[in-house]
């Protein structure tokens, strides 16, 4: 396993105050949230990738811990109807940064 993610859990799991606090964080810091999730994010090293012109691509490896963590951001309304740009098959979503208000 990666040690790419900061939990109290060793599994690598995100425990569940980790992703209320996704789920409720505010629009006013939604790159500060990006950042708090790819600390969280197992696998990092080859499933996050951000491109300079803004486009982050994760792909959740079927980590389920990983998969726990894009359920909160979808639950977190101004991060996925602002940024979310497409999903497919296998657990790959792209996201669109460039949205976010400056």
């Amino acid at each position: 396993m990666s040690e790419d993610h900061d939990t109290d859990d060793m599994s690598g799991y995100p425990d569940e105050e980790d992703l209320e606090r996704i789920r409720k964080w505010s629009h006013d810091d939604l790159l500060g949230l990006v950042d708090f999730v790819r600390e969280r994010w197992t696998f990092a090293d080859w499933g996050w990738k951000l491109e300079a012109c803004g486009l982050l691509s994760v792909s959740t490896g079927g980590w389920s811990g990983n998969e726990e963590l894009i359920g909160a951001l979808q639950g977190n309304y101004p991060f996925w109807g602002l940024c979310w740009e497409s999903s497919r098959r296998g657990g790959h979503f792209t996201f669109d940064l460039s949205r976010i208000p400056k």
